[in-house]
C-alpha cells in the first residue's frame, strides 16, 4: 500500500463556531476544517462540505445548498480573507 504525503497546508485546521445570517435569522454555524475541506453545519441541521481551491476560492461539493453570501462569510471567518 502506498500513501501519498500530505501536501495541502494544514494552516488553520480545526473547529470554528460563530453566528451567521441565514434565512433572515442569526443562527449558529460550526465549521471543521480538514486540509482543503470545510465541513459546515448551520443551525444544527443544515450540513454541507466546501472545498478550498488552490486559488483560495470555495466551491460546495456536498450537502444542502448554501447561498453564496453565506459561503463568502464562512470563508472570511475561517480563512481570514474574502
Amino acid at each position: 500500500m502506498t500513501t501519498t504525503p500530505d501536501t495541502i497546508p494544514a494552516e488553520r485546521d480545526g473547529k470554528y463556531k460563530f453566528t451567521i445570517s441565514y434565512a433572515e435569522r442569526e443562527v449558529s454555524c460550526q465549521v471543521e476544517k480538514e486540509q482543503n475541506i470545510l465541513h459546515v453545519i448551520i443551525d444544527e441541521n443544515l450540513k454541507a462540505d466546501l472545498k478550498i481551491n488552490a486559488d483560495g476560492s470555495l466551491v460546495q461539493v456536498e450537502g444542502s445548498p448554501i447561498p453564496d453570501s453565506c459561503i463568502n462569510y464562512i470563508k472570511k471567518q475561517v480563512l481570514g480573507h474574502s
